[in-house]
């Protein structure tokens, strides 16, 4: 089954795991744990994507993020291939590092941005690599100790996150505080990571209702949202395809037409880019890339009018 396309726009609210190859740790000692943790910090502020919450575990990541301008793959692209470069030269290895492609799930915010800031950074109290909420609040690789005051950074959006629960600092910190003792009890949460039906919808208490039921709802395993979410952010992503597609067109049926220019007037293969027709002086298009445009240079068979 080919893969399917990231759904991403700046600003999108993204759900990020990163695992090991075959589920193999991917730190081996702290000295790891800082360099991926400074690599987040520094991509993230030269992307401009915005962290909002992040959990170090022994074989894999969670990352809660807006993205910047240039989109999620760009951050991830740069985060990953630079830390797997750096270990792999630490330990002497070969071959890759993560497991296929990281997964990224665009997430509905008014809905679900504090459940996900507390599915995140539960996860080492839930994988009992600490005991209780008191141990979590000194746990250094996850970005609660930071939103509880306990460390601090200048690229985490601690002040976006508790601004969320009261204006007020010390009283945001405590509510925050709160929000997370009661959800030491809810276990893994499916709804938040699950199948496509269960998250696209938010949960089961949404998808139960359908069964039995003829009712048509969109849905998507990429999107964790309501159906009207989901369905918004689907038609967003087709615009992008059919432009992308027009486009596409456009620049074959130049390439194709400066090819069979070339024929008729003789002009070698070699020749094609910013040559001239040598009979009749028309100029040809050279390769440019994605958007392109038709200039004075850039003349087909018919002049463009007003030029």
């Amino acid at each position: 089954m080919p893969r399917q396309a990231r759904l991403d726009a700046p600003g999108t609210l993204h759900h990020v795991m990163i695992r090991g190859i075959e589920r193999s740790p991917i730190f081996e000692d702290d000295q790891d744990r800082h360099d991926f943790i400074s690599r987040t910090g520094m991509i993230a502020q030269e992307t401009g994507t915005r962290i909002l919450a992040w959990t170090l575990m022994g074989n894999h990541v969670h990352l809660l993020l807006f993205s910047g301008p240039p989109g999620i793959s760009k951050f991830m692209r740069r985060l990953l291939t630079g830390y797997a470069l750096r270990y792999n030269r630490k330990y002497g290895r070969n071959g890759h590092l993560f497991q296929n492609r990281y997964k990224s799930i665009v997430c509905e915010e008014g809905t679900y941005l504090l459940e996900l800031v507390r599915y995140i950074h539960l996860n080492p109290l839930r994988a009992a690599l600490v005991k209780s909420i008191e141990e979590l609040d000194r746990y250094p690789w996850s970005g609660h100790i930071v939103l509880m005051g306990k460390d601090k950074n200048d690229w985490q959006e601690k002040d976006y996150v508790l601004r969320q629960f009261h204006e007020k600092e010390g009283r945001a910190i405590r509510a925050y505080r709160k929000f997370m003792e009661e959800g030491k009890d809810l276990g893994r949460r499916p709804e938040l990571v699950g199948g496509g039906l269960i998250r696209s919808l938010g949960g089961w208490s949404q998808v139960l209702p359908l069964s039995g039921s003829r009712e048509k709802v969109e849905h998507d395993d990429r999107i964790l949202g309501n159906a009207d979410f989901v369905a918004e952010i689907i038609r967003e992503a087709e615009k992008k395809v059919k432009r992308y597609l027009r486009i596409s067109e456009l620049k074959t049926s130049v390439e194709n037409a400066i090819k069979e220019i070339c024929h008729k007037e003789g002009v070698a293969e070699q020749e094609r880019y910013w040559s001239a027709c040598p009979r009749q002086g028309t100029s040809l298009l050279g390769f440019c890339p994605l958007p392109f445009k038709l200039t004075t240079r850039t003349r087909l068979l018919n002049p463009i009018a007003g030029d």
